[in-house]
């Protein structure tokens, strides 16, 4: 009888080792597969639709009301923008104006000053011009004399530099005599009359 070989052949050798490969290859395959399948089912699990859609719309109201806001924001600038633009032209040549008032007031004091021979009555006539049309320029850009003499003293448009009891023509808190010609304007104060006032 003839004995049977248990001799392994090195292609036998190889076969073996290409099958135990592939089982293992295929064996950590299906457990990643698994692995993964279990993954996104927690996942599923996990994200809840309903919660996810509350999340959303409360982001969505949350950026609509940064949205709003910076809306809001920049009309608020248009708007101050405006106004301040509207205020320069307004206003346009205050400081002009305040470096003008002192030349008025030395012409009125020119003016004041009692003019004997023809010279002078003529050089007061040439100075009495330059003053009417002085004023009138300055009338024409909204510039006006303040409302002071027998007046109620008004802080605003008013600067009390002295003070005279009161007596019958003049009551409290009335303006007796102005030493210095206040000017407006349009609305705003442009140098404040100085004053006396009864007190």
């Amino acid at each position: 009888m003839a004995k049977k070989s248990t001799r392994t052949t090195p292609e036998d050798s190889q076969a073996s080792t290409t099958d135990s490969a592939a089982t293992s290859t295929a064996s950590e395959a299906t457990q990643a597969a698994t692995s993964a399948a279990d993954d996104q089912a927690e996942q599923t699990k996990a994200v809840d639709p309903t919660q996810q859609i509350t999340d959303l719309k409360a982001q969505l109201d949350a950026k609509d009301d940064q949205l709003l806001r910076a809306q809001a924001e920049i009309v608020n600038m248009q708007n101050r923008n405006k106004k301040e633009q509207a205020a320069l032209l307004k206003y346009d040549g205050q400081a002009l104006a305040k470096d003008v008032l002192p030349v008025l007031d030395n012409l009125e004091r020119a003016l004041a000053t009692p003019a004997d021979d023809e010279a002078a009555q003529q050089l007061k006539k040439g100075v009495e011009m330059v003053y009417g049309h002085l004023q009138d320029a300055l009338k024409k850009h909204g510039v006006t004399e303040v409302a002071a003499a027998g007046e109620k003293f008004d802080p605003n448009i008013h600067q009390a530099v002295q003070t005279v009891p009161v007596d019958d023509d003049h009551p409290a808190d009335t303006v007796v005599q102005v030493l210095q010609r206040g000017y407006l304007l349009k609305d705003r104060t442009l140098r404040p009359a100085m004053v006396v006032v009864a007190q």
